[in-house]
């Protein structure tokens, strides 16, 4: 096996070297292959279903071909990857993270640049198809070991047949086999030490022969992005695909719909039964004269489509064929009869029954079997609770999908000395992926219970300060947790300030949406005159002239 190639990004003050624990950092995302001696520990499975891990990848590979299978996955694929003409399938989110501006900039450079290398926005289908239908999905980092400030420079995909993760305990330099471990050498107060590892295989053929040979090269952690499905089978130590439930469903559709095609070929057709008397004659004559006896009557003239031309095939004899049978001296002489074809060849609620159960094991809802029903966006009685449940499990494989963003991202800001690993812990949790959404139902059902809410607010408002609290209202009705609140309050407050929104505490004229004043109970402004309105002054123009009329004259 070659040296180790490729980079490592340590981080060795994580822990405080005071700490000490038996039981050495596992591996809940995948496996613990563990090895001593050079040999790898593996799981023989006596059921025959798999015996290594790259037998169970060919497996899942195989069951994509299906065309049930294949349906069921493009259904699971195009929910949760939605490619748009003019929009990216993700993006990245950086609302809840607490840095400046320039770092956040930054970050959505480099992700933006992480995305062209994998050609994401092109191949985001195929991506995560891969890693669906595998369970894994593996690339290689490619740095420029004499330049690593320079970040990532390329991005390759690895066929996950030929990788291996692996694990090796390791205490004061040394690998300790588990013969040490038993024996008492390896003391539990001490801490051991893990050393992990990818084995990348590929066969190399001799020049100007037919000979192969694999050739193993081993290669650093955190110069290989891997992200599993999560389904991880913790009794035989193996990372499982999510069609791995659907193995039995599979064999069980294919053996009900083989037997069914050779039931309807073998007693589809009627056919005929002849008895023919053969009287005294030996069993060799009577075999002869009925051979003789089927010979001429039989007819079977074939139509061949390369030549055009009809020809015999008298000779040979096919399951489909009539039955002749003798019958000795005594009997009821020649007869034919007819037997029946078979009866219920057009019942197919068998093959519908494995087929939603295919479905079922799938994660998909057993509507979408049936492509003959219409597509409709109604109110939530027509939403089935199936495809909330579809929606939820999507959900769960993006946010399991997006580890490989997380760890590219990681090693790029690490690289060019963005961040450190120890900021990266504790950014990493602030870090979301949006991806475009197209799961109508689910965004119905949204809408329809925020309408629901809002609609029991406007009916418990007057009973708020009565009977119940604006927290309550907040808490049980609009179902806002603490940090909704303390959100929405803050930004409530920040755009009342900016004039955006009324302060809630003055008081509005209904008439006018004028705030009034809390003193006279007037608009602002309006002083003591009437409604509010500011007396004019006289205009003279047309004001009319007061002319005083002297007693007893004249005008």
């Amino acid at each position: 096996m070659a040296n180790l190639f490729g980079f490592s990004i340590e981080d060795k003050d994580r822990l405080p070297k005071s700490a000490t624990s038996p039981v050495p950092p596992n591996n809940e995302d995948g496996v613990d292959h563990f090895v001593s001696s050079g040999f790898y520990g593996q799981y023989v499975d006596i059921e025959g279903v798999y015996r290594t891990e790259a037998d169970l990848i060919k497996r899942y590979r195989e069951m994509a071909l299906h065309p049930e299978c294949d349906m069921a996955i493009e259904d699971v694929v195009n929910e949760a990857i939605v490619s748009d003409l003019y929009d990216t399938p993700i993006q990245i989110d950086l609302t809840n993270l607490n840095a400046s501006d320039s770092i956040k900039k930054i970050i959505r450079q480099e992700f933006d640049y992480i995305k062209s290398l994998m050609d994401f926005d092109n191949k985001c289908h195929e991506i995560f198809r891969n890693w669906y239908v595998d369970g894994r999905i593996y690339y290689h980092k490619v740095v420029d070991l004499k330049n690593t400030e320079a970040g990532i420079q390329e991005i390759r995909f690895m066929d996950a047949i030929k990788v291996k993760y692996v694990r090796q305990v390791k205490k004061n330099g040394k690998i300790i086999s588990g013969i040490d471990r038993a024996e008492g050498n390896n003391p539990l107060a001490s801490f051991p030490e893990i050393e992990e590892y990818f084995v990348y295989t590929q066969q190399e053929k001799y020049p100007n022969t037919l000979q192969s040979v694999d050739q193993s090269i081993k290669i650093a952690k955190d110069s290989i992005t891997f992200c599993t499905s999560g389904l991880v089978d913790r009794n035989k130590g193996t990372v499982l695909s999510w069609l791995h439930k659907a193995i039995k469903s599979l064999n069980q559709l294919r053996m009900i719909e083989d037997s069914l095609v050779i039931y309807r070929l073998s007693r589809a057709p009627e056919r005929r039964i002849f008895y023919i008397d053969v009287g005294n004659l030996p069993k060799i004559k009577a075999e002869q004269y009925l051979r003789d006896v089927m010979q001429r009557y039989r007819n079977k003239l074939v139509y061949d489509a390369n030549t055009g031309e009809i020809r015999d095939d008298r000779k040979y004899m096919s399951m489909m064929e009539d039955f002749w049978l003798p019958r000795r001296e005594g009997g009821r002489g020649t007869e034919i009869t007819t037997l029946p074809g078979g009866q219920n060849l057009g019942e197919l609620t068998d093959i519908q029954y494995f087929q939603k159960k295919l479905f079922q094991s799938l994660g998909v809802p057993a509507s979408r079997v049936a492509g003959d029903g219409g597509f409709n966006l109604g109110r939530s009685s027509e939403i089935l609770r199936d495809e909330l449940k579809f929606s939820k499990f999507v959900g769960r494989l993006r946010k399991r999908f997006s580890g490989i963003f997380n760890d590219m991202l990681r090693t790029q800001l690490i690289l060019k000395n963005v961040i450190t690993p120890e900021d990266w812990d504790k950014m990493r949790e602030h870090i979301q992926y949006d991806y475009l959404y197209d799961n109508h139902f689910a965004e119905l059902k949204e809408a329809e219970l925020m309408t629901e809410r809002l609609n029991l607010v406007v009916s418990a408002e007057p009973y708020v300060g009565k009977y119940y609290s604006q927290d309550y209202v907040r808490r049980k009705i609009l179902r806002q947790t603490d940090e909704d609140i303390i959100e929405q309050d803050k930004l409530i407050e920040s755009e009342i300030e900016d004039g955006i929104i009324p302060d809630p505490s003055i008081p509005v004229d209904p008439m006018t949406g004028m705030p009034l004043d809390q003193m006279s109970g007037m608009p602002a402004g309006a002083g003591s005159q009437g409604l509010g309105m500011v007396p004019k002054e006289p205009d003279l123009k047309t004001q009319e002239k007061v002319v005083e009329i002297p007693k007893g004259g004249e005008i």
